[in-house]
């Protein structure tokens, strides 16, 4: 087959643009030879518990899905009954970019709150966590969280806790988004358990897709009492692949060792590049006209361009209006984000805003 693309071709729009890295794409060719077992019962979905048990602990059980969407929509559904609700920020993934699959195939309401900053507090939460057995109301029985949020923004280990406290001193449990988790982890500089199990999470979403594996996530179930059936829900939510030892392998080699790790830090590593150049441009007067709207904690960059910097902008480097209607654009770096293609863009971003 020809290549039927620019392999050089770089842009800021999304961590789904990158391609495989190499160890997963070897990974995906050594399980490659001979019969497994079909639909999970293979060698490489087993050695994957034992992988997720040294990240998450003894007991956890990890179910191997498609995609973020589908991690989200069968994790929760699990954690709820028929009438069951899920309290989450308004700027969740699950509510703005799941195409309405919670609701329409997770089959439960979403309660969003605004947040400035894609955080939930306790004080947030409760907006929302009334209305217990009053029939006219979904009932809220689950609270979700991103980590790290659509805004890039961090939660602490402690603020996990409190949240986890609060829900479960209401009855509720507390899920996890975690698309971008391995940001997470290499922005605060803590084990993966240490701001979920061990804070008080009863399921996450673990996302590989955008940190260097082809496709695959994992529902993470980190408390067995807070969820129930994902071995039938997976199925009817046409997330279980019958090939699964090929999603297996590329999270056992971003997991086993600590390639995982190396990849979010390179891709946090050249966020903090790209926000420090722009910072650095605008004392200097080179770069003009740019704020930026959030703390880069992780590995996304959100501010406001001058009016039509961002389409002349897009004519060299592909990246999304965040709120179109303020100039707010977001800026993601990957794995394979290379200091050259921070520099080439920082240098088009000046010329173009001082022109």
């Amino acid at each position: 087959m020809s290549v039927l693309h620019d392999t050089g071709l770089r842009g800021f729009a999304s961590d789904n643009y990158s391609g495989i890295h190499p160890e997963v794409l070897a990974a995906i060719a050594a399980a490659n030879g001979g019969h497994q077992v079909a639909y999970g019962e293979d060698a490489y979905t087993e050695r994957l518990q034992q992988v997720f048990a040294q990240h998450f602990g003894e007991g956890v059980q990890a179910f191997p899905v498609f995609n973020g969407t589908g991690a989200n929509v069968t994790g929760l559904q699990s954690m709820l009954p028929r009438w069951g609700a899920v309290i989450a920020a308004s700027s969740a993934h699950i509510n703005v970019d799941e195409g309405g699959a919670p609701e329409r195939i997770g089959g439960f309401k979403l309660l969003t709150v605004p947040t400035d900053d894609g955080k939930l507090t306790p004080e947030l939460v409760d907006r929302e966590a009334w209305g217990w057995g009053d029939e006219h109301r979904a009932q809220p029985l689950v609270v979700s969280i991103t980590q790290s949020t659509e805004l890039g923004t961090l939660y602490t280990a402690d603020e996990i806790r409190a949240l986890a406290d609060h829900a479960h001193e209401r009855g509720m449990k507390l899920h996890l988004d975690g698309a971008r988790i391995s940001n997470a982890a290499a922005a605060l500089d803590l084990p993966l358990r240490a701001f979920t199990r061990d804070v008080g999470v009863d399921v996450l979403s673990f996302g590989g897709t955008k940190n260097g594996a082809m496709l695959g996530e994992a529902i993470v179930v980190l408390n067995p009492e807070a969820s129930t059936g994902l071995q039938y829900s997976r199925k009817f939510n046409m997330q279980l692949s019958s090939k699964m030892r090929f999603v297996s392998a590329q999270l056992i080699a971003l997991l086993e060792g600590d390639l995982w790790l190396r990849n979010a830090r390179h891709a946090n590593a050249m966020a903090q590049r790209l926000r420090g150049s722009i910072e650095q441009g605008l004392a200097e007067g080179s770069i003009r006209g740019v704020e930026f709207t959030q703390p880069t904690q992780s590995n996304g960059v959100f501010a406001t361009l001058p009016d039509g910097a961002a389409d002349a902008l897009r004519e060299s480097f592909r990246f999304y209006d965040w709120d179109a209607a303020r100039n707010e654009v977001r800026w993601m770096c990957g794995f394979d984000t290379a200091e050259e293609d921070v520099d080439a863009f920082v240098a088009e971003l000046g010329r173009l805003t001082t022109l």
